[in-house]
Formats: C-alpha cells, structure tokens, sequence
C-alpha cells in the first residue's frame, strides 16, 4: 500500500499549490493551463490506445460499447457528480462552487489508465512501488494543473485513489495471472481511449460522461477471456 499512499500524497499537495496559487491566475490563463492539461492528457490516451495493435481491436470495440451501455443504465456518472455536489452543497451552502466537477473529472483522471492497474499489482506482489511512483509525480503536477481552475473539490479525488488503488493492491494476487499478453494490451487501449475522452472535457470539447465507460475496464478483459476459452 506505499505505493497508494503516496499517491494519494501527492493529489493532496497538487491540490494544495494548485487551489492556493488559481486564486492568484486571471481567468484566461487558468484556462490555458486546462487546456494545456488536456492536450498532454490527450497525448498519453492516444498512447495507450494504440495498444490494441497487438489484440483484437474487436475485443476494444466491443468492451467499451458494451461498457458504456452498462455504466449508462447504472448511471455511474449521475452517481458520482450527486455524490460532489452534496459535498458542494455541504460547504457552499449552495452557492456557486466546482467542487462536484473537480472531484469527479480528477477521479477519473487519476484512477482511468494502465499505471493504476499495473503499478498497484506490482506493489501488492512484490512491494515495488516504482510506477506507483512515477504516477504519483505526474498525478500531482495534474492535480496542480486542474485545482488551479477547478479548486479544492480536486483533493477529494484522493479518497478515489486510495480506494481504488488499494482494493487493486489488496487483491493483486487475483489478477497476477490474468492481465497478461493481449488481455494486457486489451485492458491497457482501453484504459487509453476514456483518457481520451477524459481530455476532450478538459479542453471544453466534448463531455462524453466517461464515468459510464468505467464498466468497459472490466468487460473488455472478460471478453478476451471467453474468446480465448472458445478458441482452446
């Protein structure tokens, strides 16, 4: 669990610069460092989703179209912008504030990607730590980034960290087998293409709610699985 909690460190000092020192930026230039998050965002999703060069971009295709299906009935994107904006109503009184935004966005931001999954693996096998890490550093120079424009509701996406992060770590001994090969790349594009997505909200572009995606993180190795068992 090192590895999580430093993680969660570093969201919670990202957040602390970046809420301290977006009060002291003119509008336009918070903006610009947005926009500038969300074209690097964008550069390390694509990344990512080219990893379905070595599978089947099918099983891709059909994990997040699937996904987004079920994350859209269970309405997972509602369930965690209602869960930020009772925390906004809580300390605002109502007023006009983005904590439900920057919880969310950050959230999906820090939890949605290949370094979650691998990196709390390797930590709860072997207690190594390092690409927890390396996120860690790159979460918190994000969280710096979004906190300068979208406030402090950014250092609730810690709790999302350490949950998600942990319950990875916990079981990692569940996945060690699994997550190889093609059902690594499989994961690994798709992990990529809502980062992608995540970007285009970052950018003002487009919203694509990728919360209701997070289903496609489990699918599409599942479908790997049952092909590959139908194929031996």
């Amino acid at each position: 669990m090192i590895g999580t909690l430093i993680n969660v460190g570093a969201v919670l000092i990202g957040s602390a610069v970046g809420t301290t020192a977006g009060s002291r930026l003119p509008g336009g230039l918070q903006q610009r460092v947005l926009a500038g998050l969300g074209l690097i965002t964008l550069v390390i999703g694509v990344d990512n989703a080219l990893e379905w060069s070595h599978t089947d971009p099918l099983y891709v295709l059909g994990g997040v179209l699937v996904g987004g299906l079920v994350g859209e009935a269970i309405g997972i994107e509602r369930r965690l912008g209602g869960l930020g904006d009772r925390v906004q109503r809580a300390v605002s009184g109502g007023g006009q504030s983005r904590v439900s935004e920057g919880f969310v966005t950050a959230s999906l931001l820090f939890c949605v990607g290949p370094l979650t999954v691998l990196g709390s693996i390797e930590d709860g096998l072997t207690g190594d730590y390092t690409q927890l890490a390396t996120k860690s550093a790159l979460d918190g120079f994000a969280a710096v980034a979004l906190a300068a424009t979208l406030g402090w509701g950014v250092a609730l996406s810690a709790v999302s960290v350490l949950v998600v992060q942990g319950a990875i770590t916990l079981g990692a001994g569940a996945f060690d087998d699994v997550l190889v090969g093609e059902t690594l790349s499989a994961l690994t594009s798709t992990g990529g293409i809502l980062i992608i997505g995540i970007s285009l909200k970052l950018m003002d572009l487009k919203d694509v709610k990728v919360g209701n995606f997070l289903p496609a993180l489990l699918i599409t190795p599942a479908i790997v699985g049952i092909s590959n068992a139908l194929a031996g």
